[in-house]
């Protein structure tokens, strides 16, 4: 199922993306607890935002099975198992201006099994990954111990921002 969630453009200052934020939700019918789309262009709209992020972006979202995001995860990355989100920056040649962003893959089965195990809210998973995710587009990055608190720390503003606890603390 393909499917769009498109925001009217909004003046500056509004609280939202300047000049708009398109997102293409591909996902199979029937994921049990799936967000609507416009929840999950809301989360991306939060983590832009939260970024500071303020010209126009498109974002290319897929919910995966797991034969589908461990395909991904082996091919670019070189790790031969399904994981709960990828994140795919575009890459753009020199000189070329485009709203996209880029494409990410939230693997449906793992994020079920690992709020399970976590005694997570299924929608609060969904939410976490997909706003980190969306940080992992604009760049930033949990490879060294620095830029893993930076980022942390701002999925956690954001997420608190909706209600949602610290996904770092242990429940």
């Amino acid at each position: 199922m393909n499917r769009t969630a498109r925001a009217p453009k909004r003046a500056q200052g509004s609280g939202g993306t300047d000049a708009g934020l398109t997102v293409h939700l591909r996902s199979e019918p029937g994921w049990k607890g799936l967000p609507a789309p416009r929840t999950f262009r809301a989360w991306i709209e939060l983590a832009l935002h939260g970024a500071k992020r303020r010209r126009a972006a498109e974002i290319h979202l897929l919910i995966a099975d797991t034969a589908s995001a461990r395909a991904l995860n082996r091919d670019f990355r070189g790790k031969d198992y399904a994981t709960n989100v990828l994140s795919f920056p575009a890459d753009l040649p020199p000189g070329v201006r485009s709203p996209l962003l880029g494409d990410l893959a939230i693997c449906a089965d793992v994020v079920a099994r690992e709020a399970a195990e976590q005694g997570k809210r299924l929608r609060d998973h969904y939410a976490h990954l997909t706003i980190h995710g969306t940080l992992h587009l604009l760049g930033y990055d949990h490879i060294d111990e620095h830029d893993a608190t930076a980022m942390e720390a701002l999925e956690t503003r954001l997420l608190a921002r909706i209600g949602i606890a610290d996904p770092y603390t242990p429940t």
